[in-house]
C-alpha cells in the first residue's frame, strides 16, 4: 500500500514538473509585448534639432533624409522618396513600408520646419525660420519609435513623412503641399490615415479636430482612455485645422488630425526641445500602438 501510494505520488510530482516545463518553455518563446520609449522618441527629436531647421530644399533637409532612411531600414523599413514639384518647389516625401502589399493604415507625420517664425514675440525674428522641436520633429520622432515598436504582424501599415506642411502665409507658398502631392499617387485607398502633428507639448491637451472622420478619431480616443490618457485625449471638439489631413479627406478616405494646437511657442524661434517632453510623445506613441493592434 505504501508503495503504491509512493507511486501516485511520484506520478504527480512528474506530472507537476512536466506542466511546469511547458509553461516556462511557453513564457520564453513569447514574444515580449511592444512597448512605445517616449525617452527614444525624445531623443529622436534632439537629433533632428542638430541638423538645424529642415526646411524644404535646405542642406538641413538633406541631412535629415539620409538618417531618416538609416533608422527607418534598421528598424526593418524600405523607404523610397517621392520628388515632385509644386508652385515651383521640390517636394521630397519620404514613404516607408515593410512588404509590398498595399496600406490598410497609414500613419502621418510632416518633417519641414516653418521657413519664417512669424509669432516670434521679438519682430526681428520674423524672417527667422522656426527649429521645429514640437512642430514638425516630434510627429517624425512618434513614427520613427511605432518603426522600431510595431510588430511584423499587423495589418500593413505604411508611415509616411511629409515635406513642405507649414508655409501657408508666406508669398510663393501655401500650407500642405507634400499631402497634396502625395495623395493623388494612391492606387489603393487605405482604411484610415492617422495624422500626428504637435504632439510633443510638455502640457499636452489633445482635442478632438473638427474637419476629422468621426468614428476614426472616436476610436483613437477611446483607446487613449483604456489606456488612461484621457487628460490629454479630451473628448470635446475646440478646433477646425488645415493639415495634412485634409487632402485625403477630400478624396474620401478616413483620416483623422492628431494635434495639440494650444501650444504657445507655435511658429516662433521657442519652438525648442526643452518644450517638449517624453511623456507626452510616450502618450500618443503608446495609443497609437495600441490602435494599430487592435485593428488585426
Amino acid at each position: 500500500m505504501k508503495k503504491y501510494r509512493r507511486q501516485i505520488i511520484a506520478g504527480f510530482l512528474f506530472m507537476g514538473l512536466a506542466i511546469l516545463g511547458i509553461y516556462t518553455w511557453t513564457l520564453a518563446r513569447r514574444q515580449p509585448a511592444p512597448r512605445f520609449d517616449g525617452n527614444h522618441a525624445y531623443e529622436d527629436i534632439k537629433q533632428q534639432l542638430s541638423f538645424g531647421p529642415r526646411t524644404t530644399g535646405s542642406e538641413a533637409q538633406e541631412h535629415f533624409l539620409l538618417w531618416l532612411r538609416d533608422n527607418l531600414e534598421g528598424a526593418g523599413w524600405h523607404s523610397t522618396i517621392q520628388q515632385t514639384e509644386i508652385m515651383g518647389h521640390p517636394i521630397k516625401n519620404v514613404i516607408a513600408r515593410r512588404g509590398e502589399m498595399s496600406p490598410k493604415i497609414i500613419l502621418l507625420a510632416h518633417y519641414d520646419s516653418r521657413l519664417a517664425a512669424d509669432n516670434d514675440p521679438d519682430p526681428q525674428k520674423h524672417s527667422q525660420p522656426v527649429p521645429g522641436a514640437n512642430d514638425g520633429a516630434s510627429g517624425v520622432a512618434v513614427l520613427l519609435e511605432l518603426a522600431r515598436t510595431l510588430p511584423t504582424d499587423t495589418v500593413p501599415v505604411w508611415l509616411v513623412f511629409l515635406d513642405a506642411e507649414d508655409n501657408g502665409r508666406i508669398p510663393g507658398w501655401d500650407w500642405i503641399l507634400g499631402a497634396r502631392a502625395f495623395v493623388p499617387t494612391l492606387v489603393n485607398r487605405p482604411q484610415a490615415v492617422v495624422l500626428v502633428d504637435m504632439i510633443g507639448d510638455a502640457n499636452l491637451n489633445i482635442y478632438m479636430e473638427k474637419n476629422s472622420d468621426p468614428a476614426l478619431t472616436r476610436q483613437i480616443w477611446d483607446v487613449a482612455k483604456s489606456l488612461g490618457y484621457d487628460k490629454s485625449f479630451i473628448s470635446e471638439y475646440k478646433y477646425r485645422v488645415i493639415d495634412d489631413h485634409i487632402p485625403f479627406i477630400e478624396a474620401g478616405i478616413p483620416a483623422v488630425d492628431i494635434i495639440d494646437l494650444d501650444y504657445p511657442y507655435w511658429h516662433t524661434t521657442l519652438d525648442t526641445a526643452d518644450k517638449v517632453s517624453p511623456e507626452s510623445l510616450e502618450t500618443v506613441g503608446d495609443t497609437l500602438l495600441h490602435w494599430v493592434l487592435s485593428q488585426k
